[in-house]
């Protein structure tokens, strides 16, 4: 089921420099402004994100659309002193996606219940995907993952694209955590590197 939000009929004004977590706000409010800049800033990112983990368009054009209706829906469960409402809509994403690849179905019917779903905490995992959500954009992200060792390369695919917790994957590689943990922020580290030396300064951010 794909799901559409109409977004063309805009009242009042709202700035480029409103923050994030100002145009959550005024959701609750049900201003419908504050959701066309929201979905104009993330759309394409939200897209993105659920393509990587899903390879599937269609698959991806539902789950972000999806997740954005969820957004509209449930504006009061976002918690600003809990993480950034860009981190909150994405991992709103990130669980839609997971949930499908869970399942085993990229393609399934959607229930008006599970619209009414948006986490009100951040995961262990919404570290890795707050700062490689961050690269999505760049088209140097190919590129800089590649080359990474494999034991990085491979962390942090199964902690992101994957959706995999860092206990998940400590599991299924017979690691300790700390390690995971050691090779995500090692990884992530060296991406920043690589993408700073092809112009993009700043696109990666400490966690």
């Amino acid at each position: 089921m794909r799901v559409y939000v109409r977004t063309t009929a805009v009242t009042g004004t709202v700035g480029e420099e409103q923050s994030d977590e100002d145009l959550v706000a005024r959701l609750r409010e049900r201003d419908a402004g504050a959701f066309a800049a929201l979905y104009d800033r993330y759309s394409r990112m939200a897209f993105g994100l659920a393509y990587r983990m899903l390879n599937d368009p269609t698959a991806a054009e539902d789950v972000a659309q999806e997740a954005f209706l969820s957004v509209w829906r449930q504006a009061e469960t976002f918690h600003p002193e809990r993480s950034a409402a860009r981190t909150w809509i994405l991992s709103i994403v990130h669980h839609r996606a997971v949930d499908r690849l869970r399942r085993g179905a990229t393609t399934q019917e959607v229930s008006d219940a599970s619209l009414e779903y948006a986490p009100d905490r951040v995961d262990e995992s919404i570290d890795v995907e707050h700062e490689v959500s961050a690269l999505m954009e760049a088209n140097e992200i190919h590129r800089a993952l590649g080359l990474l060792p494999l034991e990085q390369r491979r962390a942090i695919e199964m902690a992101y694209f994957g959706g995999l917790s860092h206990s998940e994957i400590a599991g299924k590689l017979r690691i300790p955590v700390g390690t995971v943990k050691g090779r995500l922020r090692i990884g992530l580290q060296k991406m920043r590197v690589l993408l700073d030396k092809a112009g993009l300064q700043g696109a990666v951010h400490d966690a």
